[in-house]
């Protein structure tokens, strides 16, 4: 019978070890100084997956434990995403477009009964949408202040023409703050064509019917774009009102 799942063992850890090495040395040939970032977001992956692979079975045993871990998931991507586009201490609002984005889609996708209403099917849409929303404000924020910092002229120059402060930050920050939802959009256009999401193949692993998978990464995919697309509006206006900003 054919091997269905990974074979955890010294040739598994062994090829994780090759992969991170090769991604350092990319990073590291072409100066991008992230090669020290690489290592240590995939040591980090590896110790938390270890602690998440040996708590889930429990946390997934209860309802309160589902709910505080989903919790948990919404503080660190909101930890994640502020110090991404500023500072935790500056960029705490940045938990509003995440939480907003996320949990209302989830919450209606269950009510729907087009997802089950256990926890072993709520917590990883949850996951999903969290990492989607927490993505999509990570690269909405930082391109908005990264146009309002180098396109400050054009700024000052709404102002002067009547705009309010929101209006001319608006004006300079929200067309290349959209580009935020492109990754979406591209995954979207492509599934099935270039890549077959983690959603469709665990449906399939799990013995659902081509048909099944096919629907649940499709409603996952529509989900993420509905997500990810509030998560980008509230934070381009968290950054023009001034809510969302960087030291100085």
């Amino acid at each position: 019978m054919a091997q269905s799942g990974i074979i955890v063992g010294p040739v598994f850890a062994g090829v994780l070890a090759a992969l991170v090495l090769i991604a350092a040395l990319a990073a590291r040939v072409s100066r991008l100084g992230l090669s020290r970032s690489v290592v240590t977001a995939a040591a980090r992956a590896v110790l938390q997956l270890a602690v998440v692979s040996l708590l889930i079975t429990a946390v997934l045993r209860s309802w309160w434990a589902t709910a505080g871990f989903i919790a948990l998931m919404l503080a660190v991507a909101t930890g994640t995403s502020a110090r991404r586009v500023s500072t935790l201490r500056l960029g705490w609002a940045v938990a509003a477009p995440i939480a907003v984005g996320a949990l209302p889609i989830g919450a209606g996708i269950v009510a729907a009964h087009t997802m089950p209403w256990t926890t072993i099917a709520v917590l990883p849409i949850a996951g999903i949408l969290i990492g989607g929303a927490m993505t999509a404000t990570s690269l909405a924020g930082r391109r908005a202040l990264d146009e309002l910092r180098t396109r400050h002229g054009e700024y000052e120059a709404a102002l002067a023409l009547g705009f309010l402060p929101r209006e001319a930050a608006l004006e300079v920050c929200r067309p290349t703050a959209g580009q935020a939802l492109f990754p979406a959009l591209d995954q979207t256009r492509t599934v099935g064509l270039v890549t077959l999401p983690g959603a469709f193949v665990g449906v399939l692993l799990g013995g659902g019917s081509p048909v099944q998978a096919g629907a649940t990464q499709l409603l996952v995919l529509v989900a993420l774009l509905a997500v990810e697309a509030i998560a980008v509006v509230m934070t381009v206006e968290l950054v023009a009102a001034g809510v969302v900003r960087r030291p100085g």
